[in-house]
């Protein structure tokens, strides 16, 4: 499991300690990212020894770019070979019904689609993550799992990043905060709900690619089909197949504008009878 040092994570691993025993092992991850970090994985590390749950430091180096984008693949992709190589069958991580509210708020003040509104999933394949992440604590609320550790008297570090206002989540977090009439929990029920549809969708998805795409000649053909959502799923999941990368939303954006041909992340999108015909876009021609 993934323990950061926080009120959260050391919540997670006294309740899986107590449920599961010495079947659970530990990793923190430093990102080098704060001065802090080294203690704070010193503490995890420490209470780990205090009762001998194996526990390892990772320390990953964080790409330029977005910081929290970065620093979330680079954890993930730690995580995930520290796992495989010691056997493991899956990642826990301590999001918690706080977290799913605050991802909900996100994505619907970005106009997120189905996929996004679903929010954080109780368990799946992360990006360059080699095992499947679960997230045991999804039914929880924050102040619960604070109340567990300062129970148990267990140490825990506070990341001083979590009150920085220039990141959207902690500017989410603080408004959530003064909106005492929204609930959370109810969030987090609703997202679970979104989720089931999203699978339900992506379920017809399968059955109508395994049915009806077909790839020759460097082009691949999928169905036509209805609802347009199924349609985007086949022609993301034909872009994929040619080597580029566009999104379910994205390209439910693309079809909904109806043309019979176009472009999209670099491949030729044409719609020809029942079916939508992608190919990769020709290189330019230079003088």
């Amino acid at each position: 499991m993934a323990v950061s040092g926080g009120a959260d994570s050391m919540a997670m691993l006294a309740l899986a300690h107590a449920a599961l025993g010495d079947r659970i092992e530990v990793a923190t991850v430093d990102h080098g990212l704060r001065a802090e970090a080294a203690g704070e994985c010193a503490l995890v590390a420490r209470h780990c020894a205090s009762h001998s749950i194996p526990c390892e430091i990772l320390s990953v180096d964080v790409g330029e770019g977005n910081l929290q984008d970065r620093a979330r693949a680079a954890r993930y992709a730690a995580l995930g070979g520290w796992g495989e190589a010691r056997g493991l069958t899956a990642i826990a991580t301590a999001h918690h019904a706080d977290d799913q509210a605050e991802t909900i708020l996100m994505r619907l003040n970005r106009g997120s689609g189905l996929a996004g509104l679903a929010g954080i999933r109780s368990s799946g394949m992360v990006e360059g993550c080699a095992l499947p992440v679960i997230r045991p604590l999804l039914g929880f609320r924050k102040a619960e799992l604070r109340g567990v550790v300062e129970r148990l008297g267990i140490p825990y570090a506070e990341d001083p990043s979590n009150r920085d206002e220039t990141f959207e989540r902690v500017r989410i977090r603080r408004a959530l905060a003064d909106a005492d009439w929204l609930d959370p929990l109810a969030l987090a029920r609703s997202a679970a709900h979104l989720d089931e549809a999203d699978q339900a969708l992506q379920s017809l998805a399968d059955r109508a690619w395994a049915e009806g795409a077909a790839t020759e000649h460097g082009r691949v053909s999928v169905p036509n089909t209805h609802p347009l959502p199924i349609s985007a799923r086949l022609v993301a999941r034909a872009i994929g197949v040619l080597g580029r990368s566009a999104g379910p939303g994205e390209v439910l954006a693309y079809l909904k504008t109806g043309q019979p041909k176009g472009n999209l992340a670099g491949v030729l999108i044409e719609t020809r009878g029942e079916a939508y015909i992608c190919t990769p876009e020709p290189p330019r021609r230079t003088s």
